[in-house]
């Protein structure tokens, strides 16, 4: 069975992101694992606090990460790139650096996002690229989802409600779940 986690790179509540990411859990092919991860509780990157070991947060996602096939990043876009935040918790996630190869290198790795804005996250998602190529990931660049205008895709309850995306997402998360099982 294919495994999948699944990570959004909001930490707000009511997040758009959030909101898109529940829809790609529903919208997964039936045997296929998805698995929510959360970058909460991740500290901002300091090499002291390293050297006292890595914080239990870094250690649960890592470990998510290398478990599975492939990771679904959910990226919202800040200033025409991918939030702060988010860009942490993956740097943490190649502490130490010999991890790397066990948590990153050949992971399948994929991108969609959702902004309130009309260009969709494709800043964002293309700030991530040199990121995944340096970890040596191997991106799905199949179907591409930028969801704008956000707040006219989701209800008050934070269900999809665009249907243009809810089309999309079950081919999307199907041809990734296809390409994070072969290896």
């Amino acid at each position: 069975m294919t495994t999948l986690v699944a990570l959004a790179g909001s930490l707000r509540q009511g997040s758009f992101n959030q909101m898109l990411l529940k829809a790609a859990l529903e919208a997964a092919p039936k045997d296929v694992k998805v698995e929510a991860a959360s970058i909460k509780g991740i500290p901002l990157y300091d090499g002291d606090i390293e050297l006292g070991g890595i914080p239990e947060a870094v250690k649960t996602l890592k470990e998510q990460i290398a478990a599975a096939d492939g990771v679904l990043l959910v990226t919202p876009e800040y200033n025409n790139s991918m939030p702060g935040a988010f860009k942490n918790a993956i740097d943490w996630c190649t502490r130490p650096p010999a991890d790397v190869p066990r948590v990153w290198r050949g992971k399948a790795v994929a991108l969609m996002g959702a902004t309130p804005g009309v260009g969709g996250t494709r800043f964002a998602q293309t700030a991530w690229l040199p990121v995944l190529r340096v970890l040596g990931t191997r991106l799905f660049t199949g179907r591409m989802i930028y969801v704008a205008s956000a707040g006219n895709a989701f209800d008050a309850q934070g269900r999809l409600t665009d249907e243009t995306v809810k089309g999309l997402l079950p081919k999307f998360m199907q041809e990734f779940a296809e390409f994070a099982g072969k290896k």
